[in-house]
């Protein structure tokens, strides 16, 4: 088969390798007799998928001791509401930096549990840039941040410095994309569908000194504690997403770990923005330069007729996925960890060659 180049925003592309163990693997899983799709989550059988993951989320990313690791179901989506409602209180409030759309949605459910305070509001300048220094208010429960912003293509090149209040971040675009300081770090959440593997299980890792903070009296499902004390498997688990799950961290542990990962997301960017900066003026990025993002990499033609013949002549060549948002616009490469290196080269001869076609 001929794979064609996939440049999706997410659900993205996932190595060959995965996807070839999760074909050989489906129907009878490691010689038991059934397949993991139909076993119990509380089998021997699940265990040890369920066990490997979380050991190797824990190490790629060098999580340390006082944080548990937990695989939920619901998406980024569902953490929007299950963070205020663990989190805020009548008597305290959030800080939120509003770096685009995403960070926007958590904030308006946010809103909807408790008092949330906006410390920088990025949409003045249509959610180009970041801010370089942050004062978080007095009393703070927690600093939440989008560390990548899918739709505008902006990145925190390392999280900020929140002066001890514990940052809750969004990271579904850039984890395992690079390593990650948790001196800060309170809770990180990540829907599975960029980075980890397919749709299906997002990765919550929360400090434990957090997880005693949280409410008590919640609905089970919407508990950090109820589901820390039963490991993740108070309710079924989305098994199969978990196992392609650490399939793909295994895949990152045999590529060189995040070190490595991390380098090879560097050159796949940097080929993009060369054709970018180097095109006279053919392409624009959305982003300042100081906050392009590794994953994402938002562009623009000089006319949507431009746009849509790009688009439509790279998908005779086997490049999809390259329209942007429908809210923004323009073109987006999205360029995750599975991503080859030869698919971000090409796409980047392609952009000069067709800039060079229309004279520049």
């Amino acid at each position: 088969m001929s794979r064609k180049a996939n440049f999706y925003a997410g659900p993205s592309t996932l190595p060959l390798q995965v996807l070839e163990q999760l074909r050989d693997s489906i129907v009878d899983f490691d010689h038991n007799g059934l397949s993991l799709l139909e076993t119990s989550h509380r089998s021997p059988m699940y265990d040890s998928v369920h066990t490997d993951a979380k050991a190797l989320v824990r190490e790629l990313l060098s999580v340390p001791e006082e944080f548990s690791i937990l695989f939920l179901g619901g998406g980024a989506t569902l953490q929007f509401s299950m963070v205020p409602l663990n989190l805020l209180t009548r008597d305290n409030h959030c800080d939120f930096i509003v770096s685009g759309s995403w960070a926007n949605k958590a904030l308006s459910d946010a809103r909807k549990i408790g008092n949330a305070n906006v410390l920088f509001d990025g949409e003045t300048s249509g959610y180009s840039t970041l801010p370089t220094d942050i004062c978080c208010t007095p009393g703070a429960a927690y600093l939440h941040i989008t560390s990548n912003e899918t739709i505008d293509g902006i990145q925190w090149q390392s999280l900020p410095d929140s002066g001890g209040v514990p940052i809750v971040a969004d990271m579904s675009s850039d984890i395992m994309s690079r390593p990650i300081d948790f001196d800060n770090v309170g809770i990180i959440y990540a829907g599975a569908q960029k980075n980890l593997g397919p749709a299906g299980v997002t990765a919550i890792i929360i400090k434990d000194e957090v997880l005693d903070r949280c409410a008590e009296g919640l609905t089970a499902y919407l508990s950090y504690r109820v589901h820390a004390e039963k490991d993740s498997l108070y309710n079924t688990p989305p098994v199969f997403s978990i196992y392609a799950l650490g399939l793909v961290l295994r895949w990152i542990k045999e590529c060189g770990g995040l070190s490595a990962i991390s380098q090879r997301n560097d050159k796949k960017a940097s080929r993009i923005y060369h054709a970018i900066d180097s095109s006279n003026g053919f392409y624009t990025g959305r982003a300042e330069r100081h906050v392009r993002s590794n994953m994402n990499v938002a562009f623009s033609l000089q006319s949507e007729a431009l746009e849509q013949e790009f688009l439509s002549t790279a998908q005779k060549l086997g490049m999809l996925g390259l329209r942007g948002h429908r809210s923004v616009g323009g073109c987006r490469a999205s360029l995750y960890n599975a991503l080859p290196l030869e698919w971000a080269d090409n796409l980047a001869s392609f952009m000069t060659d067709f800039a060079g076609k229309k004279g520049y």
